[in-house]
């Protein structure tokens, strides 16, 4: 199994990268490589994940699981549930207007939430229609795909398509991402933008790390200080990559800008490690100096693509503010006034959100969130009165799957353990994901009191799977080698066990997606089964 060697430092790579390693050719450049010290060759050699069918096979599998349950049935409930009936129609107008339109005041839309979200919701609508299959399948297809992305960014972090279809399935089995996969909303377009820049990040740096390994092994020597000792230019396109997918984030939601200054951050101390493994002198100093352009650049092209988001406001003259110096008087240069109508129109959306604390039903705190206690209920009907024993009821509840998220909080206190024991380069990123996406709506909580609700935790969500797959890999992982019997394990191999418990426990969350699909998706029941699956009261009602 893929996960035996994956967990232990030291562990021995497999594939291609071992088979290299391990070469007695006689020839100069294999001295050159058996010269590189081993240490040095494992922290810097990556992760060889392409070109094993099996393993796409498998990918392929757990994204059909997926798949059916987002895309089945998708044009119910009928009409627009929730706030469908803002993004639904906001989209729409985008296709006929090139901006947001108010169709109950018939004037164009104060909204507060930059349009791609909309653009995409838009393209199902241009596909399928204006009804509800057009508005959801761009939710359900982009739902999907994160899924299969998810798989291959743990497959790459943990070295094992068995934890790597885990993650997936984890996934695709929790109910807030099935709901949000299933409606006009747009957190499941940020999430997936933010999950797929994450996947770029790991790829740049495995690129990264590759070429000093590389470089090294053809005789590169990082203490000779100049350009001899360093690597030759390239262009960092995955880099660049995912600052284009941040930009992307940004473009559906301001909350997206966390994963920007998270992961630019790690960009910088994913340098500095490879440059300290390489041996480079001062390796926070040339990271910073030889690294800072590139973060510029890739600041830059995230901007491009905000304001291309932007597009339809900025080539039409009907958008919301779209000559608020005009009609406030003012000179209005082309172009430049265009943007400085448009950075008004920014000030005065964020002063909609620091100041939005009007009181919502199903409004909760970031406190509540992995505990499932507020979720939010998008449709419910009932068609007897009283509404009471084996009258026909239905909802779509967003809930997450209890059983996974109420193991999230114990997942991250064995996420904390195995990091600091084990000083694990994968517990740090995986940590760093879950609070750029909950840690500032603690301090907004606290600080402004705003209004909020549970779906805001979608973001940080693959980041909570992957640390409940990291453990479930601690727990399959072999016993380590002891120092006093040398290459034999220091106790009993518990990977046996740690399979059926993992094995175990992604039944009972499928179990339990299960139990709570009918009403995930809006299906009928009795009165009397839907009140069963109220498991915390009126909490959840």
């Amino acid at each position: 199994m893929a996960v035996a060697g994956t967990y232990r430092r030291g562990a021995p790579l497999g594939g291609e990268a071992a088979a290299a390693g391990g070469s007695n050719v006689a020839s100069s450049a294999s001295d050159v490589r058996r010269a590189v010290p081993e240490v040095v060759r494992r922290r810097l050699s990556p992760f060889d994940a392409g070109g094993d069918l099996w393993s796409w096979l498998a990918t392929a599998l757990i994204v059909a699981i997926a798949a059916v349950p987002r895309l089945l049935n998708l044009s119910s409930p009928k009409g627009k549930i929730f706030d469908e009936l803002y993004y639904a129609t906001e989209a729409h107008h985008l296709l006929l207007r090139g901006f947001e339109w108010d169709e109950k005041n018939n004037v164009a839309a104060n909204v507060v939430h930059p349009p791609l979200g909309k653009w995409m919701i838009g393209l199902g609508e241009l596909v399928f229609g204006y009804n509800e299959t057009g508005w959801r399948v761009s939710a359900a297809v982009v739902g999907t795909l994160s899924v299969l992305i998810l798989v291959r960014v743990a497959r790459r972090m943990f070295r094992s398509t068995v934890l790597g279809c885990a993650a997936g399935l984890l996934m695709a089995l929790d109910g807030m991402h099935l709901v949000l996969s299933r409606v006009a909303l747009l957190d499941i377009f940020l999430m997936f933008f933010i999950l797929a820049a994450f996947g770029t990040l790991l790829l740049d740096r495995d690129a990264r790390r590759r070429r000093w390994l590389t470089a090294l092994e053809a005789g590169l020597d990082p203490a000779v200080p100049g350009p001899a000792g360093r690597l030759p230019f390239a262009v960092p396109w995955w880099r660049l990559a995912t600052f284009v997918l941040l930009g992307c984030a940004c473009a559906v939601k301001w909350s997206g800008i966390w994963y920007v200054l998270a992961f630019a951050a790690l960009m910088l101390y994913w340098e500095m490690q490879a440059r300290r493994s390489a041996g480079v002198r001062r390796p926070w100093r040339d990271a910073l100096v030889r690294e800072i352009g590139w973060l510029a650049i890739g600041g830059t092209l995230l901007l491009v693509v905000y304001l291309a988001s932007w597009s339809g406001w900025l080539s039409t003259d009907g958008g919301h503010f779209r000559h608020w110096l005009r009609d406030a008087g003012h000179d209005e240069l082309p172009i430049v006034g265009a943007l400085q109508n448009l950075w008004h129109y920014h000030v005065e959306a964020l002063r909609f959100h620091t100041t939005l604390e009007k009181a919502h039903r199903y409004q909760s705190w970031p406190w509540q969130w992995l505990l499932l206690g507020r979720p939010v209920a998008f449709d419910w009907w009932c068609g007897g009165e009283p509404c009471a024993g084996s009258a026909p009821t239905r909802e779509v509840l967003l809930l997450g799957t209890p059983l996974l998220w109420w193991s999230f909080i114990p997942a991250l206190g064995a996420l904390t353990w195995f990091g600091i024991a084990r000083r694990d380069w994968r517990v740090g990123p995986i940590w760093l994901g879950i609070l750029a996406g909950l840690l500032p709506w603690f301090y907004f909580a606290v600080a402004d009191h705003r209004t909020m609700f549970y779906f805001y935790a979608l973001p940080a969500e693959p980041f909570l799977v992957l640390a409940v797959v990291y453990v479930l890999g601690m727990v399959m992982t072999p016993p380590r080698p002891s120092a006093a019997t040398g290459n034999a394990p220091s106790g009993p191999d518990r990977r046996p066990i740690g399979v059926i418990v993992a094995a175990a426990y992604v039944l009972l969350v499928a179990a339990c997606f299960a139990y709570f699909y009918p009403i995930y998706v809006g299906k009928v029941l009795p009165y009397t089964d839907w009140a069963a699956r109220m498991w915390l009261g009126n909490r959840w009602i």
